[in-house]
């Protein structure tokens, strides 16, 4: 038989059940304490942890715009957008796009990332959650891509970058990445547990790709001991995702929402 309770004090205990905020339940991974974490659940943008991006030539910022309807924050969720440019006039861009970076605000040397994440797919969008060494330029800083996506793909790509793959690696020894089966509408989260001596991607939480150092393939192997920055962003067209298919500007708006950001460190 089932029961209804009305007595108050049970409503008292729900409300603050209810009131446990995410990330409350986020420090709570066996080993690991909370360093860093952002459950955009403010109003507007924390700029004590991030700075949107700023257009450059490289693919990954060439439509970057500070258009303020193209980063918004409703209901604990960050919104980046891609639209189709509505003046060329004023910007030659054919489409326009957000990102946000953490260079210069929260930069951490090894850890446990979690971010949680999904994207409206379209032809010719480009949502990557990644990570930069904030020492030297690129490729010798370093890179790790904990996830990007392309077009209409049921998988996701992870891997690192660095001098070595680019100048001195013929033969991908050690494989730099992997791809990850997701399905690809619905919420998943992507990160990497980053220690000395390796980085091991995860989606939701189990292991998809390792990355070792090899000490005797010298320090252009692994640039990974440094601090790094996040960079999440919004893209549409390159070369890359254009690989398959010209952008097709019917599919948008597009965009990346992210739910939250996470670093831990071992207790």
């Amino acid at each position: 038989m089932t029961r209804t309770i009305n007595h108050p004090f049970f409503f008292v205990l729900m409300l603050m059940a209810t009131a446990m905020t995410s990330a409350e339940a986020a420090d709570t991974l066996a080993g690991w304490k909370l360093l860093w974490q952002d459950e955009f659940d403010q109003k507007t943008l924390d700029e004590n942890k991030w700075t949107r991006c700023k257009r450059g030539g490289a693919d990954w910022k060439n439509t970057m715009s500070d258009a303020p309807e193209l980063l918004t924050l409703k209901d604990g969720v960050l919104h980046l957008r891609g639209v189709k440019n509505p003046d060329t006039k004023k910007d030659p861009a054919p489409y326009l796009t957000a990102g946000l970076t953490s260079k210069g605000k929260f930069e951490f040397q090894y850890g446990k990332v979690q971010i949680k994440a999904r994207f409206k797919s379209a032809q010719g969008a480009w949502p990557a959650l990644w990570m930069l060494g904030s020492k030297k330029g690129w490729p010798a800083n370093g890179e790790i891509d904990l996830m990007e996506h392309l077009n209409f793909d049921h998988k996701i790509y992870q891997t690192v970058h660095s001098e070595y793959t680019f100048k001195v690696d013929k033969t991908n020894t050690p494989p730099k990445g992997s791809t990850a089966k997701i399905d690809r509408d619905v919420w998943n989260t992507y990160g990497c547990e980053w220690g000395a001596d390796q980085i091991v991607f995860t989606v939701n939480g189990k292991p998809s790709h390792t990355y070792p150092r090899v000490p005797e393939k010298g320090d252009k192997q692994w640039p990974f001991e440094q601090p790094f920055y996040f960079i999440l962003s919004m893209q549409i067209g390159g070369k890359w995702v254009n690989g398959s298919g010209a952008t097709n500007p019917a599919h948008y708006p597009a965009g990346m929402e992210v739910d939250w950001v996470r670093v831990y460190q071992k207790k």
